[in-house]
């Protein structure tokens, strides 16, 4: 028998991450070996005899290399009989027990990060909702828009246009601004809310504004500059953070910086090579082709290293990031973060926080985080020089799957405690834990799937739940809300969730906020659930492991640790909370 489990302190300590530099004891339980070798790697290979206890138990301590990043590690075994063994982690990557290999060895992995990271404490099992912008609430603005194409809706609660199967829905405007976001504080405030994430607000052509035509302005039909700042003093005073969204990987076609039909007075990089824009992109076949996000040509893709780009974004006076930080943003959520180069999110978080020293960046990132491969490289987003936290949508579909009894509470347990294993406190604390958002289809009707998967754009605008199918729905809603809010980092609403909202993906996400239509039953669940979640430090920052009873239930407890939290805070409580989730 041979025994390494990387998710029990017994067989490593800390189990968990380790900052750089700090020492890491291994353990293993053996019948049968001579001599059990620790073999190493953190950009080079290296090994280590273990210590024999005389008995069954090998161990050995290390200092960890000094170095931000992945130690990788396994086991050579040598045994008496002559013949040699590699013991490795199991093939899922997700930590815990491994095996014996006879070939195509996984390695387990300690993310190493910097002792001095601190996240902001605003973050720390912050409530968040995400709002698209022109979707939630009308009010006045003295802002006048002027952008040719756009069409909006006589009514606010009338369907979005018939779509064209080639269609995305991007044109159409129902005329929701930021006042009317201010409006609706007092509904925010009453949910539990105490972080506000947008969508995009700048200047753009299209409604869903990933496609930004001018970072300097927000775009008319949402209000002005001095709306957004509004808004952010009238949070403020309800313990509420703003946090927008930035889109650095690409601007839009129609942009001041690209400016390809000529719509502003400028001169753009589709317009002459002697742009000051123009080392912006990357052009294959100046000027109609060139590098674009996804093949998409309405979305110019940014050269990231570019000095003049750089500067726009980051300069200490007058940069994007800084700029709005000034006026009152908490931090920024990166759109397709892993399609930034390490070097731009460095520079990007030491521009933030020289602007705000609490300022927060978090990344759109779809997988694990601690080890995630983009464009031929290995990237570790939370060892604290890049990324603050991300999306968790490992846990979304996690989750969603539970609900549904796709897969059982030991995988979830087992995605849980990986991730314990792989985020340092700091980014697994905020991490955003989310179960809808723009850019899939609604939590509800995933949760029965109904999400119009291989069904036409036509027919997925005509999907409706029935009677049935939406109390299934709900139910299952108000379990995954349960476990979200259990659970280490910051659960995340999805505008209109709460009240019941239906649809399949983009656009059919994105219809308006169903005022006086809410399903006011799950609005007050959520709202429950949340405020007792605000209301809880145990929730937010205490200690958490979880045991499985069974296939069907969760068992997760939170509690203080000698006096202190998970992230290393003095509490003063030795209380224990214990959330039962049960399907």
């Amino acid at each position: 028998m041979f025994c390494h489990d990387s998710h029990d302190p017994y067989y490593r300590k800390p189990a968990g991450p380790a900052p750089a530099g700090s020492q890491v004891c291994f353990r293993v339980v053996c019948d049968d070996a001579a001599d059990v070798i620790l073999r190493t790697w953190m950009g080079e290979e290296r090994a280590y005899p273990m210590h024999f206890d005389g008995n069954r138990v090998w161990d050995l301590c290390l200092t960890m290399p000094d170095r931000l990043g992945l130690f990788w590690y396994d086991f050579i075994i040598y045994h008496n009989s002559g013949y040699t063994q590699r013991y490795g982690a199991p093939e899922d990557d997700l930590g815990g027990e491994g095996h014996i290999v006879e070939d195509g060895l996984h390695s387990f992995r300690i993310t190493l990060y910097d002792p001095r990271w601190k996240t902001p404490d605003w973050m720390h099992g912050a409530n968040i909702y995400q709002i698209f912008p022109d979707r939630f609430f009308a009010a006045p603005t003295e802002a006048v828009d002027a952008t040719p194409g756009r069409r909006l809706h006589g009514k606010w609660n009338e369907d979005l246009f018939p779509m064209r199967e080639r269609e995305n829905g991007s044109m159409d405007f129902y005329g929701g601004t930021l006042n009317g976001i201010r409006e609706k504080i007092p509904y925010l405030k009453d949910l539990g809310v105490t972080v506000l994430y947008l969508n995009p607000i700048f200047k753009s052509l299209h409604n869903h504004h990933y496609d930004t035509g001018d970072y300097t302005q927000i775009d008319p039909l949402l209000g002005t500059k001095e709306d957004f700042e509004a808004l952010c003093r009238a949070c403020e005073t309800d313990g509420i953070t703003v946090m927008l969204d930035g889109v650095f990987s690409h601007t839009g076609q129609d942009s001041l910086y690209f400016n390809a039909f000529g719509t502003y007075d400028s001169i753009g990089a589709a317009q002459s090579p002697e742009s000051p824009y123009y080392g912006w992109y990357s052009f294959e076949e100046y000027p109609h082709r060139y590098r674009c996000w996804w093949g998409d040509p309405s979305l110019p893709e940014c050269r990231k290293n570019d000095p003049s780009f750089q500067h726009f974004i980051f300069d200490t006076d007058e940069g994007i990031v800084p700029r709005w930080l000034r006026a009152g943003a908490g931090g920024w959520r990166l759109d397709v973060a892993d399609e930034l180069t390490m070097d731009f999110l460095r520079k990007l978080r030491f521009s933030a926080r020289s602007a705000r020293p609490d300022a927060l960046v978090l990344g759109e990132v779809w997988e694990d985080a601690s080890c995630k491969e983009a464009y031929g490289e290995l990237r570790c987003y939370c060892c604290g020089d890049t990324l603050d936290s991300v999306m968790n949508y490992p846990l979304r579909e996690a989750a969603l799957a539970f609900a549904r009894g796709e897969i059982d509470a030991y995988d979830v347990a087992r995605l849980i405690r990986h991730q314990g294993e792989v985020y340092p406190a700091p980014f697994r604390y905020s991490l955003m834990n989310l179960l809808g958002s723009h850019d899939r289809p609604r939590a509800l009707n995933a949760l029965v799937g109904k999400d119009g998967s291989g069904v036409s754009r036509k027919d997925q605008q005509r999907i409706k739940l029935t009677k049935s199918e939406y109390a299934t729905a709900m139910k299952r809603y108000r379990l995954c809300l349960d476990l979200i809010c259990a659970l280490p980092g910051c659960p995340t609403v999805y505008y209109g969730d709460e009240a019941g909202m239906t649809g399949c993906s983009d656009p059919f996400c994105r219809r308006p906020f169903p005022w006086g239509r809410e399903d006011t039953d799950l609005q007050a669940y959520v709202a429950e659930k949340l405020n007792e979640h605000r209301a809880s430090a145990l929730l937010k920052t205490g200690f958490c492991e979880v045991e499985v009873p069974d296939e069907d239930t969760l068992r997760i407890r939170r509690f203080m640790l000698d006096g202190r939290d998970a992230l290393g805070n003095p509490t003063g409580e030795t209380s224990t909370e214990t959330v039962t989730i049960r399907r």
